[in-house]
């Protein structure tokens, strides 16, 4: 059974579970009250972590119209956070599935000494990282019955943190008389997500293992996007690393003219994630003619045959909850079309042990 699959076909009914229980947990962090609006917001993270804060920075300014910045929980704690000028009036939002991540709690206990406000969203109040962040949205995420025990690629995870930083921004912004309506039609956009995402799906999954069958013999990919498809685009590309084990990048659309436009390997397959009338699709128009022109592979899911006029197109700063599952079905056909087990079995010296064996993700020296 492909359980990265199954995982993927379950976010329908995982993001309508989750919403009531996620908005129930917002509303008792008091982040809408007069005068605790924060006038800029980091959102720290590794891995997926920090690729769900890139993917929802686009919904959180909109939402909010606050600075939100996405920086890795490194940047952030060894280096940005020595400079933060207006401290009183900056939230510090951690992110971490388990809650155990060194440079997460590393981030947020820097944070803490240096008195800025810090919140968590992670599994529970008990982690690590809910033990010293100064306000907790709980993220709990129930594994499917048939995966239980089996390490698979994150997905529901994923779309669990977006979920609750989507929440939170909608209630920041609620807090503001001019952000209010915004607010109500996030709510409006969330409530649609469940019936979208089963439609992308239905579309995605027989285009996804051709594309997977069609690219077997591959041995590298790079995926590409701008805006909020950038950190999807990041996301896919390590999805196909954890469950495939191929080489795999993530590049800025543009900055692919720089860069990969000159690279010595031009078949190289190319995953591009655009959304219709989004903001950079002239540009994107133009580099997949480059692309196609020197011969790269390029492989494209066309997001505007899965909408029409009843069905219109959502709004692009809430597409990484859509654009993402191309991306992950394709990783997930590929594991199973070459054998490959999800994270290598942890073998070759790898261990899931500590967060990691050797290299430390949860164990490693946190300087406060």
């Amino acid at each position: 059974m492909n359980l990265f699959r199954e995982h993927v076909l379950s976010l329908p009914n995982l993001i309508e579970t989750l919403t009531p229980k996620f908005e129930q947990e917002v509303d008792g962090l008091g982040l809408g009250d007069a005068g605790a609006i924060p006038n800029q917001i980091y959102l720290t993270g590794c891995g997926d972590s920090y690729f769900a804060a890139g993917a929802v920075r686009f919904a959180f300014e909109s939402i909010t119209g606050i600075p939100s910045e996405p920086q890795t929980a490194m940047q952030f704690s060894r280096y940005a956070i020595r400079n933060l000028a207006d401290k009183s009036r900056t939230l510090v939002i951690g992110i971490s599935v388990s809650g155990g991540v060194s440079r997460t709690v590393e981030a947020i206990l820097r944070a803490n000494r240096r008195q800025i406000p810090t919140l968590a969203i992670t599994s529970s109040a008990v982690t690590p990282l809910g033990k010293i962040a100064g306000r907790v949205a709980a993220t709990s995420v129930p594994d499917i019955p048939n995966a239980q025990g089996v390490v698979v690629p994150g997905a529901r995870s994923f779309y669990a943190s977006m979920l609750m930083l989507v929440l939170i921004a909608r209630a920041i912004g609620a807090g503001e008389q001019v952000r209010s309506q915004l607010a109500t039609q996030t709510q409006a956009a969330i409530r649609a997500l469940p019936e979208q995402i089963s439609r992308v799906i239905e579309h995605a999954d027989t285009w996804a293992r051709a594309a997977a069958l069609e690219t077997q013999s591959a041995g590298e990919f790079l995926t590409c996007g701008s805006g909020p498809s950038f950190s999807v685009a990041q996301f896919c590309a390590a999805k196909i690393i954890e469950a495939s084990g191929d080489s795999a990048s993530a590049q800025d659309i543009e900055e692919w003219a720089h860069l990969q436009y000159f690279a010595k390997t031009t078949t190289t397959p190319t995953i591009v994630i655009t959304w219709p009338n989004g903001a950079d699709a002239s540009r994107a128009a133009e580099v997949i003619t480059a692309m196609n022109t020197i011969g790269r592979k390029v492989i494209r899911f066309d997001f505007a045959r899965v909408f029409d006029r009843n069905n219109p197109t959502p709004h692009e700063w809430i597409s990484p909850f859509l654009s993402a599952i191309p991306g992950m079905l394709f990783a997930a056909h590929r594991s199973e079309i070459i054998g490959e087990p999800y994270f290598r079995s942890f073998g070759g010296g790898r261990s899931i042990e500590g967060g990691g064996g050797v290299s430390r993700i949860r164990t490693s020296e946190i300087i406060s």
